[in-house]
């Protein structure tokens, strides 16, 4: 990446800024508000990547957060580019995910007056994001991108907003002129005091821009839980005969931990069910990890240990954990670590952080422990794969979606990086597939997002390069992101999206037909997803028997690796395998 250069505007400010952090992508739709930053960024080394919808901007952000552990930062114009933000804003404050979205704003002095795009950013922005900062002068606009870096990662991680107005962004020149032609020639007295004001303003603006100024990256220590906290837990396991553990995306929020993680999760010895992000920490088919009957397990544990993962909706509220068995949350969330059931050990900081010296703390065993408790639980696990298979088996008119994803966990490579957008087809696929390794799987999180996907993996397939990425799609969801098709052909960006195309909502059909008697609003169309990715430059393929899967993934595969992104368009039948999966 390219060394300073000279601060010739506010853009190349805000850009230094981003180069001193190590940020190597910056994703952004075009806009007149923010163009001095994307000339500053590239001229950086710093690369640019223009998207079709602000929300995919904030969702690829999302995504290179999430697997380098470097806040990901996308740029927006002012108004409605800022507004298109606030669905992918909250899904990364939900998700608790260190985005930085700077956006554009009009000039300083024209703000409430009817300029172009000019709305109050603020109520609309800040109750999804840690810090709302607005930019007044120049020299604050590095110091503030400094401070958004240290914010978004500190505590709970989370997203930051810096809003830069244009007339802070331009050269000093260019902007006196433009307010000099503004204030006019006029020799009326109100005119005379327009331009004291204006005068004054400026003056305002640039005061102590000229002085030296150095970027710097503003350190942020993790928070650890109390050493109390951790000697309860010791104990609390020292006792349990059936102890358990489930493990969510904010225990893999330090990427660079991922593998001492998965280390001492083994080191544990303690059955696990992974969730959210942190689904692949031990790799593809470890002992440890436990993929069914998981609500049972819970009722039958005498001891649990949520690591970042709160009692919300995923877990009945907390009534999935028996009442007499010993809770142990470990939370960065003070607040998410007693939601809904109050535990018995409270342990407040980063989760993956606790589970290591918890690993630490216990001492060695002599022989496995807890064996037959694990033993009983894989055998359920056993059981079910069993159910799987031959539901698996069944033939229909068009592709057994069960049968596909189990094709397609063959298929993929060991450097598979999966993106999962969809309602009942990745929730299946959440089943079926294995993500191969820490931080090879992303989904929206807890808000339940529609249309991540390609936002997901496009950020992914920078911040991983060389990885296999896959986009699983519901045929609903890829609606969303389907016109991204041009964005991956524009920046080679070789994805392989598979859209479970079962022509509807089937995930709100399910509970609706059944409970309303009436389909309304819930049935699609078998587009032809293939075709449209084609007329965007990508390859399509269409598949509506089993007997082309084989050969249609291998192709997708041959295709990603020549760099072409490529989607294959997957004809489904209906199945029963998520029948009263509805959640509240």
């Amino acid at each position: 990446m390219s060394s300073s250069l000279p601060l010739r505007h506010g853009g190349d400010r805000v850009a230094e800024a981003l180069r001193v952090h190590g940020v190597r992508s910056l994703f952004t739709l075009c806009g007149g508000h923010i163009s001095p930053i994307l000339s500053a960024a590239k001229a950086r080394g710093i690369r640019v990547v223009d998207v079709r919808d602000e929300a995919t901007a904030v969702f690829a952000a999302d995504a290179t957060a999430r697997l380098s552990g470097v806040p990901g930062v996308a740029a927006v114009t002012a108004g409605p580019g800022i507004a298109n933000t606030i669905t992918a804003l909250k899904n990364a404050q939900l998700a608790q995910s260190p985005v930085i979205l700077l956006g554009g704003a009009a000039p300083t002095a024209l703000q409430g007056r009817g300029a172009l795009q000019d709305i109050d950013q603020r109520p609309l922005v800040e109750p999804h994001v840690k810090l709302f900062r607005k930019i007044l002068k120049v020299r604050d606009l590095g110091p503030a991108v400094e401070e958004a870096f240290a914010v978004a990662r500190s505590g709970v991680p989370g997203p930051v907003f810096v809003e830069c107005p244009v007339d802070l962004l331009y050269d000093e020149a260019s902007i006196r002129q433009w307010y000099a032609d503004a204030a006019g020639k006029g020799k009326s007295a109100a005119d005379r005091m327009l331009r004291f004001y204006l005068n004054r303003h400026v003056r305002k603006m640039f005061e102590g821009s000229q002085l030296p100024t150095t970027q710097r990256v503003l350190g942020v220590d993790p928070p650890k839980a109390k050493d109390s906290a951790l000697r309860a837990a010791q104990d609390a396991f020292a006792k349990a005969e059936r102890p358990l553990m489930v493990i969510g995306s904010q225990a893999v929020v330090l990427p660079a931990q991922a593998d001492a993680l998965a280390a001492a999760v083994a080191r544990l010895e303690v059955p696990v069910y992974l969730s959210g992000m942190a689904r692949g920490l031990l790799g593809r088919d470890h002992s440890l990890q436990l993929r069914h009957q998981r609500r049972q397990a819970l009722r039958e544990a005498d001891c649990v240990l949520l690591a970042g993962v709160p009692c919300d909706f995923r877990l009945d509220y907390g009534k999935h954990v028996r009442r007499d068995a010993t809770l142990i949350a470990a939370n960065r969330s003070a607040r998410d670590a007693r939601l809904n059931r109050r535990p018995d050990i409270a342990a407040i900081g980063d989760a993956g952080l606790f589970l290591q010296d918890l690993a630490q703390a216990l001492p060695p065993a002599t022989e496995p422990r807890w064996a037959d408790w694990l033993a009983q639980l894989r055998g359920r696990d056993d059981e079910r794969e069993m159910e799987i298979d031959q539901q698996a088996a069944a033939s229909g008119e068009f592709v057994n979606p069960i049968a596909f994803l189990r094709e397609m966990e063959k298929a993929a490579g060991d450097n598979a990086l999966l993106v999962a957008d969809g309602g009942d087809f990745v929730a299946t696929a959440s089943y079926v597939l294995h993500p191969r390794a820490p931080l090879s799987w992303l989904d929206p999180g807890a808000f339940g997002t529609l249309g991540v996907g390609a936002g997901f993996a496009l950020g992914a397939a920078l911040a991983k390069p060389g990885a296999e990425v896959w986009i699983v799609f519901g045929d609903g969801a890829c609606g969303y992101g389907l016109t991204e098709f041009d964005t991956f052909v524009r920046h080679g960006i070789p994805v392989i999206a598979v859209v479970g195309n079962d022509a509807g909502w089937t995930q709100i059909a399910r509970e609706q037909v059944k409970m309303l008697h009436d389909d309304v609003a819930t049935v699609l169309a078998r587009t032809d997803y293939h075709a449209v990715a084609k007329a965007f430059g990508a390859q399509g393929i269409l598949v509506k028997h089993m007997s082309e899967v084989q050969s249609a993934l291998a192709q997708a595969r041959a295709l990603a690796r020549q760099g072409k992104p490529v989607l294959v368009n997957v004809w489904l039948d209906k199945t029963e395998f998520r029948e009263g999966s509805l959640s509240m």
